[in-house]
């Protein structure tokens, strides 16, 4: 419902908010051109009040961007928009309003109104949040690493984003929820339209970020888009794996443009699924194995990791030797045991849940 007039903060901030909604879903009035409006004008509501002899001065706006400002279809579309989140249990956040996300100050294009379905902590300008981004066809050897990392940065009270795609980013939001931590998951569709369908359960484990209206289904170029909200709400992006030119490139550019840090995982030579970690590799990103690598660059101390359980010393020995993918080469190295002894050790882990061996590579479960 379109608030109504008064002078108390609570109502000027519901007005203020309809009037960012109904500019984004005004045509031809993007993240840009609303925050023009906003800056000239010192807000969303005084941008709407005016007429068209002082908005046709706005930089970025056009003759057909000018056309639909201050038109009825708008400002009823956003009061069906707002019985729609009352409904769904969404709340929506206004750019210049309390709650919206510090964090996305460091974009040249924020967005006007983000839809939120979950709980929604303070990000302010550098928040304690690590974008995980890679392939969907990810390897098994990057999915186990992944899971790894993401466990032990929810474990260390680090906030994992991503996209709710499938490979790299299913497994970081999964394995971040089970270690108990909170993940972010931004779409590229609206908070009730999840894609891809299979991770509806898992969705309901996330808090969900969008900036598209209820009702909007996933579309190619949504994608690319959604990717700088998940560099600038994050503190920092690690890319596991991802091709020359890929999504997970998208998001490691707009976090340097934004002033992240940038880590990458190195893969197998010659794998197209390495050549985007190693090209950043080379550009600069920090080398990372462990979730120790992102902590120390972060200043974030030292890893909490899962408490061993108690198992005789061999094994115990290797488990805890296990804090990165390992050959077993690595692990005699780490532990000192003899080859019969490690193999047998690694069995008994295997059999017990506790580990696996992964393409090559030995790895905690």
């Amino acid at each position: 419902m379109n608030p109504t007039s008064s002078s108390s903060p609570a109502s000027e901030q519901a007005e203020e908010l309809f009037a960012l909604l109904t500019l984004r879903l005004t045509p031809q009035l993007g993240p840009r051109r609303i925050e023009n409006l906003r800056q000239r004008f010192g807000s969303a509501r005084a941008a709407l009040s005016m007429p068209l002899t002082e908005l046709r001065h706005t930089p970025g706006l056009d003759a057909k961007s000018l056309a639909g400002i201050g038109t009825a279809k708008p400002a009823q579309q956003a009061e069906a928009e707002l019985g729609k989140l009352e409904q769904g249990g969404v709340t929506l956040l206004g750019r210049g309003l309390p709650g919206y996300p510090a964090a996305l100050d460091s974009l040249g294009d924020p967005p006007a109104v983000l839809w939120v379905l979950g709980p929604l902590p303070e990000l302010p300008t550098v928040p304690r949040a690590v974008g995980v981004v890679g392939t969907r066809s990810a390897s098994p050897h990057a999915l186990a690493l992944t899971r790894k990392i993401a466990a032990d940065l929810a474990r260390s009270d680090v906030i994992v984003i991503s996209g709710l795609a499938r490979g790299i980013d299913t497994a970081a939001h999964t394995a971040s929820t089970e270690a108990g931590g909170l993940s972010i998951g931004i779409l590229g569709s609206a908070v009730n339209m999840i894609y891809p369908q299979e991770n509806t359960a898992l969705a309901s484990k996330l808090t969900l970020i969008s900036e598209y209206p209820l009702g909007t289904g996933p579309a190619t170029h949504h994608f690319p888009i959604r990717n700088r909200l998940i560099a600038a709400l994050s503190a920092a992006t690690l890319v596991v794996e991802g091709e020359w030119k890929s999504g997970s490139l998208i998001t490691a550019t707009h976090a340097l443009e934004c002033g992240r840090t940038v880590f990458a995982v190195p893969g197998l030579a010659g794998d197209p699924r390495a050549a985007g970690p190693h090209r950043l590799i080379r550009d600069g990103a920090v080398l990372t194995e462990n979730v120790q690598d992102i902590l120390n660059e972060m200043g974030w101390g030292q890893a909490r990791t899962a408490p061993l359980p108690d198992l005789p010393p061999d094994q115990a020995r290797v488990l805890a030797a296990l804090n990165a993918p390992s050959t077993l080469d690595d692990l005699q190295a780490r532990t000192g045991l003899g080859l019969p002894e490690l193999q047998t050790a690694l069995v008994m882990l295997q059999l017990q849940g506790l580990a696996e061996e992964v393409g090559g590579r030995w790895v905690r479960r």
